[in-house]
């Protein structure tokens, strides 16, 4: 049976500290010199190299570095959604009326409308609101007031 070659050579050791000084990220190290991710992460912790956290110049980046646009998260994209509804001035959600004179079926659903269920799904008169919504939220301004009541975590009665 042959002998295990070690993880750590000594020429996979240069490049991880040369990696780390370009300021590459653990994942980028590692595949770069062939390693899983959580290898370099503890050699970099037994080798006590941290980076410090806020006062770093940003990294510059790869060459080969994959081109457009990542998605946000789930938390940006939640924090946009309430800094768009709360953007608004507040108003009591009883004191204006919805206006429902847009109201539309579901195959005329669409980005430019408000995607609140009106009545009771399979009934002959159920729709949906189809106002104008908000920007980047699927209800106009009335039904998102109803949808994101600040401090509420009970289901309000749609209609």
């Amino acid at each position: 049976m042959p002998a295990k070659e070690p993880t750590w050579t000594e020429e996979r050791l240069e490049l991880l500290k040369s990696r780390f000084a370009e300021g590459l990220t653990c994942r980028e190290i590692a595949d770069d010199i062939g390693v899983s991710r959580n290898a370099v992460i503890g050699k970099l912790s037994r080798l006590n190299l941290t980076r410090e956290r806020g006062g770093e110049a940003p990294r510059p980046a790869r060459k080969d570095a994959p081109k457009g646009r990542r998605r946000g998260s789930v938390p940006r994209l939640q924090y946009r959604i309430l800094q768009a509804v709360y953007a608004e001035p507040l108003h009591p959600a009883d004191d204006e009326p919805i206006a429902n004179g847009h109201c539309c079926s579901l195959l005329e659903l669409s980005e430019e409308r408000c995607r609140w269920p009106i009545s009771t799904p399979g009934a002959e008169d159920f729709c949906f609101c189809g106002n104008t919504p908000v920007e980047g939220l699927p209800y106009c301004p009335g039904h998102s007031r109803l949808a994101y009541r600040p401090g509420s975590r009970q289901r309000v009665a749609r209609g």
